[in-house]
């Protein structure tokens, strides 16, 4: 087997780590024998040792995500001591010790990986404090903002399927690591080729030493009174008619069951039923293909409870609890609305609410990633706020805000979403945050109920002030080697795209941001792009429409999104114009592809 940008023999190559793993005695004689067992199997088991061993597995710009066993390119316990320690070494090297926070979700090998990053840190003389129970990614973000740590860990694969496991890495300000930071912390896991060099204790041993502690409720306690607070309304509107909406949510076998639950109670919303056969964890997802709230399947049994009962609305949460996706019942029928629509419904309300109030701070900004709608501009604009664009992911949200804070820019934050499910409603927490969100979407689901409309009715309304805005969302998957080749492949293909017009839309600019050059291909002017670089490319049409595309960081797909927005006719004719449209382009970004 040969890997064509190298140019070398591969087999060999792959035998001699897989040998090499096998013979280790770092490693536990359990683990080598897995090792020793596919050795024994070859030439059956080629592909299994040749996606194990052809890499080491990559620590990127968020940590590390792939399915478990033993290997190089795979998680497992000794590459989470290998990342930890590579995280040790900034701390010790930044801040000259201090502590960290770790949690885990409810995947398999979870909390067994949370246990061995505390012990390296322990090692290291850094104090470990490990949640006392599976917890979500925005408790983790809270819990190193309230423990004053300097780092922390999240054990969780999002909602990758039930083989994978991952490991993000946070810093000291509760968000994931983002440049300078996070470039150190990779070139510090690259050197690591020592095992020795990893320093590491047991669990039990760091308790003794009192360098390793499980947390208690304060924390949690202290989370759940930080999303009261931030209630648009009196609380009181929430406690006294909270029981007017009715609830149905799933947690998808993760860890949004206890803190959704709580919270939703705590408010008041009395009538909020958890669907029993997916509310305990369970590593498999044994309900569900994909534990993905993303997608329509995931939350069958929600709405199938949700229109049986008559209820208002149904959640869903992903394993860590940060995504959360939402259906309405609109008038029997279950309405599924997107991750561009939820963070609509969330903006609308809050600035409306705050205006209403007069409690709307000067210079209100909101964050959004390059590929979230533009109706968030329309709509936050016509308030009098300022919206500030990143790329994807809540890393560069929040490290946009920590830079405000630093440089103390004239800016007051207010909210933070992408167009995957995940939205920030407040800055205590600088990651996605499903179970704030389920506060928010449960206080604006009520507040329109009381005035005689659900969501969709609400949605509609949002459109018919500031025009239809339409967005599709195009994910293909390819696994393994030959689908990263694919993707390469695909990305080349549109980066010197050699036509004039895409779909019947003629093409008048191109952004590529790993060359942050923006061409305006009509004046043939060129711009830079001011956000760091990244593999995304992104086309405008002559209508103001767009798409944009790139490869996922965390899964083996290539994303394709198209923003549309439709400004004539009556809101159905908007509608159909716009799902006209996106067809059109959805059709002939997958013919492209097939030929790539």
């Amino acid at each position: 087997m040969y890997l064509a940008k190298e140019g070398i023999n591969m087999e060999s190559k792959i035998l001699e780590n897989a040998k090499r793993w096998g013979n280790n005695a770092y490693f536990s004689d359990e683990d080598r024998q897995e090792i020793s067992k596919l050795l024994s199997e070859l030439p059956q088991s080629e592909q299994e040792l040749t996606e194990r061993f052809y890499r080491d597995l990559e620590f990127g710009t968020g940590g590390l995500r792939a399915p478990m066993g033993m290997g190089q390119n795979r998680m497992n316990k000794y590459n989470v001591r290998r990342a930890t320690q590579a995280l040790a070494n900034n701390v010790i090297k930044q801040f000259g010790g201090g502590s960290a926070v770790i949690s885990y979700d409810s995947r398999h090998r979870s909390k067994e990986f949370a246990l061995e990053a505390a012990g390296v840190f322990a090692a290291n003389g850094i104090k470990a404090h490990v949640f006392r129970v599976l917890t979500p990614t925005p408790m983790l973000s809270f819990g190193v903002r309230y423990y004053k740590a300097q780092t922390g860990i999240m054990i969780t694969a999002s909602h990758n399927p039930p083989i994978y496991n991952g490991f993000k890495a946070f810093w000291e300000d509760g968000a994931q690591v983002v440049p300078p930071m996070d470039k150190k912390i990779i070139d510090s896991y690259n050197e690591l080729t020592d095992w020795n060099d990893i320093k590491y204790m047991s669990f039990e041993e760091a308790e003794k030493r009192k360098l390793a502690f499980w947390t208690d409720e304060q924390v949690e306690e202290a989370f759940y009174k930080i999303i009261e607070t931030k209630v648009i309304q009196d609380l009181n509107l929430c406690n006294e008619h909270g029981s007017e909406l009715s609830i149905i949510y799933t947690a998808l076998h993760g860890s949004g069951q206890v803190p959704c639950t709580a919270i939703a109670k705590r408010l008041g919303f009395t009538k909020f039923h958890s669907i029993a056969e997916q509310a305990m964890p369970d590593g498999n997802f044994s309900t569900v293909k994909s534990p993905n709230p993303e997608e329509p399947k995931a939350m069958a049994m929600a709405i199938d409870y949700m229109l049986k009962n008559n209820a208002d609305i149904a959640y869903g949460t992903d394993p860590d609890g940060d995504r959360l996706g939402v259906v309405v019942n609109d008038h029997g029928k279950a309405a599924i609305i997107n991750g561009n629509q939820i963070a609509a419904l969330m903006l609308f309300y809050i600035f409306s609410m705050k205006t209403e109030k007069k409690t709307l701070p000067k210079n209100a900004l909101v964050i959004k990633s390059i590929v979230t709608s533009p109706i968030q501009n329309a709509i936050v604009e016509h308030f009098g706020g300022v919206v500030q664009d990143t790329l994807t992911g809540f890393k560069w949200m929040a490290g946009l805000i920590r830079d405000h804070e630093l440089n103390k820019a004239p800016f007051n934050f207010v909210f933070a979403s992408e167009e995957s499910f995940g939205y920030m409603p407040h800055s205590e927490c600088r990651d996605k945050d499903a179970v704030s969100s389920v506060a928010l979407m449960s206080e604006l689901a009520l507040y329109y109920k009381r005035k005689g409309k659900n969501l969709i009715e609400s949605l509609d309304d949002i459109y018919a002030q500031f025009g239809f805005f339409y967005e599709s969302l195009v994910s293909l998957d390819y696994e393994g080697i030959a689908g990263a080749q694919k993707i390469q492949r695909i990305m080349s293909l549109f980066r010197d795209f050699p036509e004039t017009h895409f779909a019947g839309e003629e093409i008048v600019a191109k952004e590529d941001y790993e060359t942050s050059l923006s061409m305006d291909l009509s004046l043939k002017i060129n711009k830079t792009i001011a956000l760091p670089k990244s593999n995304v490319l992104s086309f405008t049409f002559s209508s103001g429409n767009k798409l944009f595309l790139r490869p996922s960081g965390t899964e083996p797909k290539i994303k394709f999104y198209t923003m549309v927005r439709e400004t004539e006719g009556d809101i159905t004719q908007k509608k159909l114009n716009a799902i006209k449209k996106v067809k059109l382009i959805e059709d002939k970004i997958k013919e492209y592809c097939e030929k790539a």
